[in-house]
């Protein structure tokens, strides 16, 4: 196939690019912004990306029309990457996420929908935020999904979320593709968005279409600039500077790591997959990890000299838990993931040290929230 990646600088599309191009059967064209915010004010791109046969580089912005338009000419299918990702930063950059997460999606619709082209299949990278916070178990009332935490709730330090029928205590299990969608941040909601854009036109217009929600991926390769995003990357250059690591609430919320080749093992099973067309799946470890236990493994794989500090702060937007149930993606794609995170966490480490001392941006990034009253 002839594969457009948008946003294929980026850590997931440049891992996907070294993958496809080692299968010697595809020609590959990327096209990404090169934004600051993820490759730094002197844009760094990983120099094997650009010595590739395969490989074609475009620098463009999926905002721009003319430019999209002219990247989709020749190309067989679509690894649509390109996006805004910080959660917190969505919350007051509600109409730049917009613009760039759901409007330039329908841009690139608009194109397959009226102009000639060669489009077959479009693989969307979504996000498990659409589902808020994850599916829970109640003693009395089954799977039950809470909404949002408010913030009188966490301004009382009250993590957990409670059954929305009985108010009682509730226990979370694996979040399935079925579960009712209640994104809790503006950039949850522009991913919704995407889903349901790229689904209905991908029906009407005849292309093959699949959704993976992807949990927190983390690998060699992401970005170490961005302090909205990454919790991993974040934590390692703090642990580096012998900073203080600061953890919100409780340190007990949990989040579903998952290694960067296993996002790109099922994106491209997605593409090859007649099964895949049509449908939404997860992607993930199916396994929960409390953010405490993830800044504890990081400390002793940098060989840290301070331990995480359980601070009680909270950000407005934050869910207390969601981790995938891989039961769709096994059973249709015949995925597994692959990487331990004892291993995963070991080779994250190994590459961070090998690449330069990043400036920290957690604190600048953090003084913003509470500027704005969405942060204790």
């Amino acid at each position: 196939m002839n594969i457009l990646i948008t946003g294929g600088l980026g850590f997931i599309g440049t891992n996907l690019a070294f993958s496809l191009n080692a299968a010697n059967q595809h020609k590959i064209r990327i096209f990404d912004n090169l934004s600051p915010q993820i490759h730094g004010v002197i844009p760094a791109v990983d120099n094997r990306v650009c010595a590739m046969a395969n490989v074609e580089i475009v620098r463009g912005d999926v905002c721009d029309l003319a430019a999209l338009s002219a990247a989709l000419n020749g190309m067989d299918a679509v690894v649509h990457l390109a996006a805004e990702t910080g959660t917190a930063q969505s919350m007051y950059q509600i109409a730049h996420y917009n613009n760039v997460n759901s409007q330039a999606t329908a841009q690139l619709l608009d194109v397959l929908a009226n102009t000639p082209h060669s489009i077959k299949k479009i693989v969307l990278a979504s996000s498990r935020s659409i589902y808020g916070e994850g599916a829970y178990n109640c003693a009395a009332h089954g799977f039950v999904y809470p909404g949002a935490r408010s913030a009188i709730q966490l301004k009382s330090h009250q993590w957990d979320p409670v059954c929305p029928q009985c108010g009682g205590k509730i226990d979370a299990v694996p979040t399935p593709e079925a579960a009712r969608p209640s994104p809790a941040s503006i950039y949850a909601a522009t991913k919704y968005a995407q889903e349901d854009l790229i689904r209905i036109a991908g029906d009407s217009l005849g292309i093959g279409t699949a959704i993976l929600r992807f949990q927190n991926v983390y690998g060699a390769g992401q970005s170490l600039n961005n302090p909205y995003t990454g919790i991993l990357s974040i934590f390692s250059t703090r642990i580096r500077r012998d900073m203080s690591l600061p953890i919100f609430e409780d340190g007990k919320e949990s989040r579903d790591f998952v290694h960067v080749s296993d996002i790109v093992q099922a994106i491209e099973l997605a593409l090859q997959s007649e099964a895949a067309n049509g449908r939404t799946f997860n992607v993930g470890a199916g396994e929960p990890t409390s953010v405490l236990e993830i800044a504890n493994m990081l400390v002793d794989a940098f060989g840290g000299k301070v331990r995480p500090e359980v601070t009680g702060q909270y950000r407005l937007g934050d869910i207390r838990h969601c981790y995938a149930d891989l039961t769709q993606i096994r059973s249709t794609l015949k995925f597994e993931p692959r990487m331990s995170l004892a291993n995963g966490i070991d080779e994250f480490a190994s590459w961070v040290l090998s690449q330069p001392l990043p400036e920290d941006g957690l604190d600048k990034a953090n003084e913003e929230l509470k500027k704005r009253k969405m942060m204790s």
